[in-house]
């Protein structure tokens, strides 16, 4: 009797699940999208559909994309003991339980067991190491879910031991697969019910999502479940009744997580690469998600000094004057002068001259620091004792404001860290500079000069890191 009971719970459960639950795939052939590792002859497929899971595997990316579903088809494929453990509800004694059971079923009945973690990128990094192990000695074969990165977020360990599949955001086209076998699904779906979606309503659906399918299937539910029949017991889903359902458009941006940092990364790009409408698409994205304009006002101040410099002295003013105004008016006004700094940037010559200052750096970490030579050093207190000071002759005293005098330790005399571009403004110091190198050159008796490489993006960006004190 309990049994039947529970046999009826469990099909009341399945029948009033939510519409996206219902409809999940059961199998392959049902599975939509995710072709790059799920299409004919790739190598996923092949594991699975032959029930050989080669080793452990992380499926890696945005909600909706099928993470949950691809294990869910594994467990009905396999003939493995399949079990799930939520990392946002099971903790190490839940893990230890399926690892005692694991051990147990392999001995008696040469059974292997396969464990699906969701979320595993929640499991601190304890509960990760306690995984490890068995794993590692083949007791489990694990299946782990995460929209976070991996690389960064799941422990070293357990991603060298494991096969780690990117899965990406889904195509309309399978949006709109997904919604028709909704609507026409008799068993699982509406097919049972006289449902008919205009198209501008079903686009609007589609486009919402945003590449989501639980997105699209309970904003589906959500029109089908609120909308009255008419006489004949149709129901008809219009694009009014579909925007109430899903207004707004769901943007993949947590701010801990890889969407911040691509995005902001594609922002300061467009701008260092002069695109002013690709860096107002990714300014918008942000803002839409809810990012913090004083963290992109403080990036856009970075890169005014960095990747415009001198070509455009005005560009860091304008950056800071927008900064100032941002935090006076905040927003949605505020967004004015972060979109004024931002064009300005963009459209701005560009130079990165300033990050000349790192070849001095460099060169003091290699060679240690030179003396300060005895002209240079501050008179005021031990000028008549030890001279210091003494012959130093002020510049504003000679012609232009020019007097050629040594200012670098002797031994580095004639080495010049700073090479002005030709863009801009700065344009007009390469003649100056030059005539006054030569007169310094002349007055100093310097023989042999050197003008210091370039550094590469990857040794200025170790050099930050130095300069903060951090470890690569």
């Amino acid at each position: 009797m309990s049994d039947l009971f529970s046999h009826a719970l469990e099909e009341n459960l399945r029948r009033e699940a939510p519409l996206a639950a219902r409809m999940r795939p059961r199998t392959l052939e049902e599975f939509v999208g995710q072709e790059h590792i799920l299409g004919e002859g790739k190598l996923l497929r092949r594991a699975i559909l032959a029930d050989r899971l080669f080793a452990s595997i992380i499926l890696w990316g945005p909600p909706g994309t099928g993470k949950t579903t691809l294990a869910m088809v594994i467990a009905n494929q396999t003939q493995s003991h399949f079990e799930t453990l939520s990392a946002v509800l099971d903790g190490k004694a839940r893990l230890r339980q399926v690892v005692d059971e694991a051990i147990e079923r392999r001995r008696l009945y040469q059974k292997k067991t396969i464990l699906f973690v969701d979320e595993v990128h929640r499991w601190n990094k304890a509960q990760q190491d306690a995984l490890l192990p068995h794993v590692e000695n083949g007791t489990l074969t694990l299946i782990g879910a995460t929209t976070e990165n991996p690389y960064f977020e799941v422990i070293g360990a357990l991603v060298s031991r494991s096969r780690v599949f990117q899965l990406h955001r889904l195509e309309d086209r399978h949006i709109r697969a997904l919604l028709e076998r909704a609507l026409h699904d008799p068993e699982r779906g509406y097919g049972k019910r006289t449902v008919t979606v205009d198209e501008d309503a079903m686009q609007h659906l589609i486009t919402v999502a945003g590449g989501d399918a639980r997105n699209a299937l309970n904003a589906l539910e959500l029109a089908v479940e609120s909308t009255p029949p008419d006489a004949n017991g149709r129901i008809h889903i219009t694009l009014e009744v579909a925007q109430d359902s899903i207004q707004r458009r769901a943007v993949l941006y947590d701010k801990d997580g890889d969407a911040h940092y691509d995005t902001i990364s594609a922002f300061i790009k467009s701008v260092r690469g002069s695109d002013p409408d690709a860096a107002l698409y990714w300014l918008a994205k942000m803002l839409y998600a809810g990012e913090d304009p004083r963290f992109i006002m403080r990036r856009l101040l970075i890169l005014a000094g960095e990747d415009i410099g001198l070509a455009d002295p005005m560009g860091l003013v304008v950056a800071n004057a927008a900064a100032q105004a941002l935090d006076y008016v905040g927003l949605p006004e505020g967004v004015y002068p972060l979109v004024e700094a931002t064009l300005y940037l963009a459209t701005a010559p560009k130079s990165n001259s300033a990050t000349h200052y790192f070849k001095a750096f460099q060169l003091i970490e290699k060679d240690g620091v030179g003396e300060v030579p005895l002209h240079l050093r501050d008179g005021n207190r031990d000028a008549a004792a030890l001279g210091h000071g003494k012959n130093y002759q002020y510049s504003h005293d000679g012609p232009e404001h020019f007097l050629p005098q040594q200012y670098l330790p002797k031994d580095l005399l004639g080495t010049y860290f700073y090479r002005p571009s030709n863009q801009g403004y700065e344009a007009q110091i390469v003649e100056r500079l030059e005539r006054w190198r030569e007169a310094q050159r002349k007055s100093l008796g310097i023989e042999t000069t050197q003008t210091l490489p370039e550094l590469s993006e990857e040794t200025v960006t170790d050099l930050k890191r130095k300069h903060k004190g951090e470890s690569r």
